[in-house]
């Protein structure tokens, strides 16, 4: 059986505030890429629920957040559809993205 591993570190000021973010994975060609934000959502199956490590550096600019997380919710609506064929709670979450876009696009940062 093949296995990949995908790393994060992150760098932390001196109140624990990310810094820097650098991610690896074993079958990446790049052996190290910076980003400035990540979230996982990991399905823990003995207590049915979700638990999330959402961490973003200290200068990510309010825009980019409202992107990333835009993208993020357009990505779990694929991710839904693909996983469940349930296009109705699909096109919801899509529905809900296009509304936030409009309110991205109106916003004065």
């Amino acid at each position: 059986m093949k296995k990949s591993m995908i790393a994060f570190e992150i760098d932390l000021d001196q109140n624990n505030l990310p810094e820097k973010i650098i991610w690896k994975a074993s079958d990446s060609i790049n052996t190290e890429n910076s980003t400035k934000a990540i979230a996982i959502s990991l399905w823990d199956p003995v207590q049915g629920n979700t638990m999330k490590i959402d961490l973003w550096t200290k200068d990510m600019r309010i825009d980019e957040m409202d992107k990333f997380l835009v993208d993020t919710l357009g990505g779990l609506a694929q991710s839904m559809l693909t996983a469940t064929g349930d296009s109705y709670i699909s096109q919801s979450i899509n529905d809900l993205c296009d509304k936030l876009v409009s309110h991205i696009k109106n916003k004065k940062y």
